[in-house]
């Protein structure tokens, strides 16, 4: 029977803790789960609640897989009695899991240095910023590199738990817990779908505003460097600094990306086949938005229709 230890701290997300502990905790997972802090008693949630909480970080020395939910400030770093706890569990061979911000916890144990990890897409910069040497993984679900497994955000927890199950007892009894939780086993894709591509917030020049909304109104229409110049009465070389100034992007980048979030949006909302939803989108036709989708989404536009409309 595996023995899981779970990690809880002050003010953590009830859902974040949650998450493993119903994964690793249903009956068909076969394993004992047990919750524990540096400083046990009272813990306050993200919530609003508190719960009680018995056992010490003394939980994690014979433990086989060892379960940090998350993080409550991906700036703050642990207490050394953590970190102490987890290079030794690591030693012994213990499976250490980061779940979302989690991925921060193990970074700074040093445990994930020269490693792939991934963590939500939102903190990917920061990681990157404060951990050099982990080989950040941004754009997929989680990372399994064997002793230590890392996530990315909120749901992706779930996906990497059920992951982990899978390899504990085996594909039946893991989809059995999936069922249960009314999720699918295994999900396609990466982060990637999950990222809103947003529209440039500035509009300090009302020049390049103004020809940014008049591209995003015609997507589904050819859209050249030269066109939107002209629009905006600039030379390319001039369009081309300012734009990059204000977006951060190229502009076939940018029109890519916003492409892409048409189509998202209309696979989302509503019936058209895939070949119209390449039109609208600009595509031209579903091979090619069948190809962009695969290269920078990882799944499949008929798969992305299904995850988000069930």
């Amino acid at each position: 029977m595996t023995r899981v230890a779970v990690i809880v701290f002050d003010h953590i997300s009830p859902f974040h803790l949650s998450v493993p502990c119903i994964v690793f905790g249903s009956p068909p997972a076969g394993c004992t789960v047990r919750v524990c802090a540096d400083q046990p008693g009272m813990l306050a949630t993200s919530a609003g609640f508190r719960i009680a909480i018995d056992d010490d970080l003394s939980a994690l020395d014979d433990a086989d897989l060892i379960v940090i939910p998350s993080w409550r400030d991906a700036g703050e770093v642990p207490s050394p009695m953590l970190l102490d706890g987890l290079r030794r569990a690591h030693a012994r061979g213990a499976r250490l899991v980061g779940l979302c911000l989690g991925a921060f916890v193990l970074a700074h144990a040093g445990l994930l240095d020269g490693r792939p990890a991934t963590t939500h897409w939102g903190r990917a910069n920061e990681f990157a910023t404060a951990f050099p040497r982990v080989r950040l993984q941004p754009g997929v679900l989680y990372v399994d590199d064997g002793s230590i497994v890392t996530s990315a955000g909120t749901a992706a927890g779930i996906d990497c738990c059920l992951h982990l199950l899978r390899s504990l007892v085996g594909a039946e009894k893991a989809n059995r817990v999936a069922r249960f939780l009314v999720v699918p086993p295994y999900r396609q894709g990466g982060q990637a779908q999950y990222i809103e591509w947003p529209l440039p917030a500035s509009r300090a020049d009302d020049r390049l505003g103004a020809t940014l909304e008049w591209a995003l109104a015609r997507l589904d229409r050819p859209l050249r460097l030269d066109d939107l110049a002209a629009h905006a009465a600039m030379s390319r070389r001039t369009f081309t600094r300012k734009f990059r100034a204000l977006t951060g992007s190229t502009v076939g980048a940018w029109l890519l990306h916003q492409r892409l979030g048409q189509a998202q949006r209309l696979l989302e909302q509503s019936d058209m086949p895939i070949e119209q939803v390449a039109e609208a989108a600009g595509f031209g036709s579903a091979i090619s938005l069948r190809q962009h989708f695969a290269a920078t989404l990882g799944v499949s536009p008929s798969a992305y229709r299904r995850t988000f409309r069930g």
